[in-house]
This record gives structure tokens, C-alpha cells and sequence, in this order.
């Protein structure tokens, strides 16, 4: 069941639940869009209305961070459980492995997005990697990334560039890429690779997982989530009044 939190359409499915929604659009064959939503995407959403329309019009939309699943019981429309994106890719490439999904890989520096082609065929042994792609192109090549994308035929796309580009790549070459099932995955490149620790799961249930990203890069965090991010808050409550 799909329900409205502050303007972004969210997805009331477990992780098992999704797993399955992946399963029926690759077997489809047709191309589908998924996308995560936590605050600073909702924030973002709430400022651009590009950005909304895109995250709206996805086929599966996902509730990345505990703040968005709270939201939702606060305002009577209980979130099931917080699916992250990196928990998605990780379930993913092991069913990939298990399925025979053809997996491709796009975005982050070449060595970062290399060392995962290398670590997870090892990691989950019959796993098809169709192929990978750092994430930097000129504009004037992107028909070209897009077109080695469409011509591996893989089964899922993981895509690992800034928000909103991604969103945005997403929603403009889906149909041409062919991609039954097509995601973007942030910074999880990085800690596929070990550049980037991720927050140990006492923080990570207790919806802290944030404040240990600020840790590892307070200069770089500081603004998104004592600055931006904040007016989710605003956002929040005027929900809350209107309920």
C-alpha cells in the first residue's frame, strides 16, 4: 500500500515485501524506477517540484531513515519498517547471485566502483556482473553511458552519483536502458569498498546512523543536517496541524 508522508509517496512494504516487488518487475521485463526517501530527500522534494514529481511517479519508493518511519506512526500512517538502500543492495546482489540476474554497476571513481566489481562476484559466487561504469561523463556523453548500459541487457542497474542527478538520469533513460529494475544507491559504493564505515547497528536501530555519518565528516554534514535538513521539522508539523 502506498501513502502520502509530507508530499513524498512512500511504500508500506518490509524488506521481504520488496524483494518480492523486485522479483515480479524483473520478471516482467519492463523497465521500473526505484527510489528511497529519508529526510533530506523529502526536504529537497519539498523545494523542487521536479524532484517530487520524479520520486512520486517511481514504481517502488522506500522509507530510508528511522525519522521518516517515526513521521509516519506520528501521523497515523505506521511505516512497516525502515528499508535502506544499502540493506536493499546487499539483499540484492546475493539474489542476483542466487537468480541469475544480470547486475550492472554505475557511478562513484573508478577504483571505488572496480573494487566492488571485484569484492562481491567473490562475496556471492554466480554473481553476473554485466558490466561497470565510474560516474563521471561529460554531458556530451551521457546518450553514449547510457547506450553501454542498454546493450549489456542487465537485469538491475545500481547507480551511484549525487541526488538529485540520479533521480533525474533515472527518469530520463529508463525507457531507453530497458532496465526491468533500476536504483539508486548514494554513497553505498563507498562502504561497499570499506572507504566509508557504516554506524554500528545499536545506532543504526536507534535512528543515530546520521550522527555517525556527521562524525566521519563534520565539515562536509554539518550544513545538510543542522541547517537544511531542519526544515523537516517545519515540514513535519504542519503535517501534523493539517491532521
Amino acid at each position: 500500500m502506498r501513502i502520502q508522508l509530507m508530499g513524498c509517496a512512500v511504500d508500506n512494504l518490509s524488506m521481504e515485501e520488496t524483494l518480492r516487488q523486485v522479483d515480479g518487475f524483473i520478471r516482467s521485463g519492463k523497465p521500473h524506477q526505484h527510489v528511497v526517501v529519508n529526510v533530506d530527500k523529502i526536504v529537497k522534494a519539498n523545494r523542487d517540484p521536479g524532484l517530487r514529481k520524479i520520486i512520486n511517479d517511481c514504481d517502488l519508493i522506500n522509507a530510508d531513515g528511522m525519522p521518516v518511519v517515526w513521521a509516519s506512526r506520528l501521523l497515523g500512517r505506521p511505516l512497516k519498517e525502515r528499508v535502506t538502500g544499502i540493506d536493499l543492495f546487499e539483499a540484492l546482489m546475493k539474489r542476483s547471485a542466487e537468480k541469475g540476474w544480470r547486475v550492472f554497476l554505475l557511478g562513484a571513481r573508478e577504483e571505488v566502483v572496480g573494487g566492488v566489481a571485484r569484492i562481491y562476484p567473490a562475496r556471492y559466487p554466480g554473481l553476473t556482473l554485466a558490466g561497470y561504469r565510474n560516474g563521471y561523463w561529460k554531458p556530451e556523453e551521457e546518450e553514449d553511458v547510457v547506450a553501454a548500459i542498454s546493450a549489456t541487457r542487465p537485469d538491475i542497474l545500481f547507480v551511484a552519483i549525487s541526488s538529485p542527478k540520479k533521480e533525474a538520469f533515472l527518469a530520463r533513460y529508463q525507457a531507453a536502458m530497458r532496465v526491468p529494475f533500476a536504483m539508486g544507491v548514494g554513497g553505498t559504493f563507498d562502504v561497499a569498498v570499506g572507504l566509508v564505515s557504516r554506524a554500528p547497528v545499536w545506532m543504526q536501530k536507534a535512528g543515530m546512523e546520521w550522527f555517525y555519518r556527521f562524525l566521519q565528516e563534520p565539515r562536509r554534514m554539518f550544513r545538510r543536517y543542522f541547517i537544511d535538513d531542519m526544515a523537516f521539522v517545519a515540514l513535519f508539523a504542519r503535517e501534523w496541524i493539517k491532521r
